[in-house]
C-alpha cells in the first residue's frame, strides 16, 4: 500500500499524544524508532499487536530503539487503551489522517466483501538518521516483536 521504501527519508510529523502533548519525530533523532500503524485501540488484532510489543519492551529498549503506535483514535481513546494494558510508549491520535496518509498507509480495503477506507495495518524501522530501514505490510499480530529486524 505505501509508496515508501526501505531507504527513505522517513515524513516528519507533529501529532498529539495520549497526553496531549505534541510529538514529532524530531523528537526521535539520534534514537531508532518502531512506528507502527493499527486499525483501531482496543479491537482484538490491535490489542494482541499492541500487548506483543509492549511484552518485548525491554528488549527494544536495550536495542536501542523507542517505540510509538499510531492511529486515527481520539486522545481519550488512546488514553484508555495505553491505562488499560499498561504500554510503556506513547499512543498517537492522528485523527486528522496527517501521519497516516504522509506514510501511505491510508486506504481502500475489504472485509467480509465490504470495501471501505481505513488503515493499513504496517510498521515503520526508522534509525537514527530518520532512514527507513524496514517496513512490515503483513503483521502477525501476537508474534510481531520476532518480525522486527532490529540492530545495535
Amino acid at each position: 500500500m505505501t509508496t515508501l521504501k526501505v531507504g527513505d527519508k522517513a515524513p516528519n510529523f507533529s501529532v498529539k499524544n495520549q497526553d496531549g502533548q505534541f510529538i514529532s519525530l524530531d523528537n526521535f533523532l539520534g534514537k531508532k524508532l518502531v512506528l507502527f500503524f493499527y486499525p483501531k485501540a482496543s479491537t482484538p488484532g490491535c490489542t494482541n499487536e499492541a500487548c506483543n510489543l509492549n511484552e518485548n519492551y525491554d528488549r527494544f529498549q536495550s536495542l536501542g530503539y523507542e517505540i510509538l503506535g499510531v492511529s486515527a483514535d481520539s486522545e481519550k481513546r488512546q488514553t484508555n487503551f495505553k491505562n488499560k494494558y499498561g504500554f510503556s510508549y506513547d499512543l498517537l491520535a492522528d485523527e486528522k489522517l496527517e501521519v497516516i496518509k504522509s506514510y501511505g498507509v491510508w486506504g481502500l480495503k475489504k472485509f467480509m466483501g465490504k470495501e471501505y477506507e481505513g488503515i493499513h495495518r504496517t510498521t515503520f524501522v526508522i534509525n537514527e538518521n530518520g532512514i527507513i530501514d524496514q517496513i512490515i505490510d503483513k503483521v502477525k499480530t501476537k508474534d510481531h516483536s520476532n518480525q522486527l529486524i532490529l540492530v545495535n
